[in-house]
């Protein structure tokens, strides 16, 4: 079972395997109390993309189609690899996010894109 999690609510047992998915700790967040089991930042998209989506709903679409791209070459394409393997092996694994916005971000698109 894949599911998105914020990273400012309370980690809890059905969450399962946690994979951070932000290029940036979330802020506010200690790393040594924080229940994540791996921190995958090549996956999070690139900061040029991140600060032209700017988390503003209207680029979402185009966000959406940007990031997927960013997702098939070099360290990104690894990154969704390592991700594909652990969701192979793991019976929940929970996305965890730092975005204020539950629904436009960019693990909601990686959602999308392994449950397709």
């Amino acid at each position: 079972m894949l599911q998105l999690k914020r990273a400012y609510l309370p980690a809890s047992d059905s969450d399962g395997y946690r994979i951070l998915v932000d290029r940036l700790w979330p802020r506010g967040k200690s790393k040594e109390t924080e229940k994540i089991d791996l921190w995958l930042k090549e996956i999070a998209p690139s900061p040029e993309l991140r600060k032209w989506f700017n988390h503003e709903d209207t680029k979402y679409p185009e966000f959406q189609r940007r990031y997927q791209e960013e997702l098939q070459t070099g360290a990104a394409k690894k990154a969704l690899e390592t991700l594909q393997e652990v969701l192979a092996k793991e019976e929940n694994v929970t996305l965890v996010y730092g975005a204020k916005n539950e629904t436009h971000n960019n693990a909601s698109v990686l959602y999308d894109l392994l449950t397709k």
